[in-house]
């Protein structure tokens, strides 16, 4: 047999395989018992309108706030990583270092049970989850930026220094736009990230009105003892990351273009 006829039938093998595994699914499942549990329709319009105008609402403001305050922090922390004096360059080290080992699970905690009981303060839950999703975010947007940073030609920094441009008004009028285009697929690769760290907030002990996605599914699922609530918390994110991930792709194949 030639090495195209090994090839056609290794596919075609592979198609018999899984068109066995379907007709197995097919007739062994219990198809009533599946959508009573995972498509109950009358479990499923009780979710709304609330997984919309609370949950799914929610979710959104938790990542926008975590990812802005972020992406300020990341910026700074990646031109302190650039710096010519030590200390500075130190000090990020060690933050991008501790955020990016330390999990994010342990951060929510920190910040939502042990800097109230340290310090005896109150922290609004809105900020709280801003901290949260922020500092760890910050950490890998900060490589991210700086990366993005160091690709940008010296030419082009050179060229505003013989402009008569300082340094700093090189690198926030020249540099850092440009750095921000390379970087926009990566940025926004790790706003889907933060979207799905941001179900982390239900360890907060949020009330009704502050419940997200996940926090929504999971009080449904116990309450309906069914996965439909799931199911929709689900295709909510999705909703999210979907969009997110075509404009991920769109933006990777400008930059290639431009490149």
């Amino acid at each position: 047999m030639s090495r195209t006829g090994r090839a056609r039938a290794v596919r075609s093998a592979q198609y018999g395989v899984l068109v066995l595994l379907v007709l197995v699914v097919a007739f062994a499942a219990d198809w009533g018992e599946l959508r009573r549990a995972f498509f109950d329709v009358e479990v499923a319009k009780e979710q709304f309108p609330d997984v919309v105008t609370t949950a799914l609402v929610n979710t959104v403001v938790y990542t926008v706030l975590g990812f802005t305050f972020g992406l300020a922090l990341g910026l700074l922390l990646a031109l302190m990583r650039l710096s010519r004096v030590p200390p500075y360059r130190w000090l990020a080290i060690a933050y991008i270092e501790f955020f990016r080992g330390v999990p994010a699970l342990l951060v929510f905690i920190a910040l939502g049970f042990g800097v109230p009981l340290a310090f005896e303060v109150s922290i609004d839950q809105y900020v709280t989850v801003m901290l949260a999703l922020g500092l760890v975010g910050a950490a890998y947007m900060a490589e991210t930026i700086r990366a993005g940073i160091q690709a940008v030609p010296k030419g082009q920094t050179e060229a505003a220094r013989s402009l008569g441009m300082s340094s700093s008004r090189a690198m926030v009028s020249i540099v850092i736009p440009q750095a921000f285009r390379i970087v926009l697929p990566p940025l926004a690769n790790e706003l889907i990230l933060l979207t799905k760290d941001s179900s982390l907030v239900y360890l907060l002990g949020l009330s009704m009105d502050q419940y997200e996605l996940a926090k929504f599914g999971r009080d449904a699922l116990n309450q309906h003892h069914s996965l439909t609530p799931i199911l929709i918390a689900g295709l909510f994110y999705l909703v999210i990351t979907l969009p997110l991930g075509h404009l991920v792709r769109r933006l990777e194949a400008r930059t290639a273009r431009a490149r």
